[in-house]
């Protein structure tokens, strides 16, 4: 139901003296001041693009992240929301559910770089004081932005989220200027944000698939008939080399100071090529104090560059391939030993 918002000045005299409601530009204005400040909707934000294009031809016009790295999907439309801006954020939200990390992060680190010189994962950990998720965008969420929202779209609305757990929610802004000229601006969500987290997780039961046990990927390796190259490669890189591995829905990752350097991908492998790797050569040589070259000496044949978004900084780049044989694994093992003990390598 749409909720009329009368807001009075509480004036030194003890009277009340009622702000009168103003015409706003809005659409132009509420997106200046949520890129500003998302947290005139959520603290939980961050906001990773603004006018973002889809395959279909749309813009989103704000794209943020939460701090469980789920998409938010933020529509703005001035003035009373027709029926149209429903089905044009569920459009959106067929679009961003097929976005993969790469995709994502070239998204973000374009618009966290132009405006704060910051790269996701940096933007993000300064945002929420904990390291960006190894799996981005399980989950998405679309809420719509108006200064007033018409009955049908209410209707639909609280349809999707009821009776299907969309996680969809609508937020009005209401302007008021004073006399004096001071501007206020009052916010109502049309559904309690905790409610429609009930409703999805109700619909869906958590749906949040949770990342592949060690088991699971070296089954997986397994299946594949790389086993021996799985059981090879993480029982000289863990300890010896690498402190701290996770594991996401496709992958193993080695860390160190917190950042993947070395990553196992069996989802992405098969027989015939092998094992598939992603190294992360800059990382790889600032921790270990390695010659670049010297490390992408050590790699199978099978490689080739990589770079986590188009025009990456050092530290988003690197190599992937396939190890295929375990004859490659020894020569990546015996080479690092030799080279972190001696400090210099020679292939033969």
């Amino acid at each position: 139901m749409p909720q009329d918002i009368r807001v009075w000045d509480v004036c030194t005299t003890g009277n009340l003296s009622e702000i009168k409601k103003s015409k706003l530009d809005f659409e132009q204005r509420i997106q200046d001041w949520l890129e500003q400040d998302i947290s005139i909707i959520s603290p939980n934000l961050l906001v990773i693009g603004k006018e973002v294009q889809t395959d279909y031809g749309g813009f989103i016009d704000l794209l943020c992240l939460d701090q469980k790295g789920d998409i938010f999907i933020i529509e703005l439309k001035r003035g009373k929301t027709p029926r149209e801006v429903t089905a044009q954020a569920l459009d959106y939200a067929s679009w961003v559910k097929y976005l993969s990390n790469d995709h994502i992060t070239n998204i973000a680190n374009s618009y966290l770089m132009n405006k704060y010189n910051l790269e996701l994962d940096k933007a993000f950990q300064k945002t929420f004081k904990i390291e960006l998720p190894e799996v981005i965008n399980t989950n998405h969420h679309i809420l719509i932005v108006a200064s007033e929202i018409d009955s049908s779209s209410e209707r639909i609305i609280n349809y999707l989220s009821e009776s299907y757990g969309v996680s969809i929610n609508a937020v009005t802004f209401q302007y008021f200027r004073s006399e004096d000229g001071r501007e206020l601006l009052a916010r109502v969500f049309l559904i309690e944000p905790n409610q429609v987290e009930e409703n999805t997780q109700r619909q869906n039961n958590s749906k949040r698939q949770p990342n592949l046990s060690y088991a699971e990927l070296e089954e997986i390796a397994r299946r594949h008939g790389l086993e021996k190259i799985y059981f090879e490669l993480y029982t000289n890189l863990v300890d010896k080399y690498f402190t701290v591995v996770s594991t996401t829905r496709s992958s193993l990752s080695f860390k160190k100071s917190n950042k993947t350097i070395f990553t196992l991908i069996p989802v992405e492998s098969n027989g015939e090529k092998g094992l598939k790797f992603r190294i992360y050569t800059t990382r790889f040589s600032e921790s270990w104090g390695i010659d670049l070259e010297n490390i992408i000496d050590l790699l199978p044949s099978s490689k080739y560059a990589w770079e986590n978004y188009p025009s990456a900084t050092p530290d988003w780049c690197g190599h992937e391939g396939f190890f295929k044989t375990l004859d490659e694994v020894d020569i990546f093992i015996a080479g690092l030993h030799k080279i972190t003990q001696n400090g210099n390598y020679t292939r033969t």
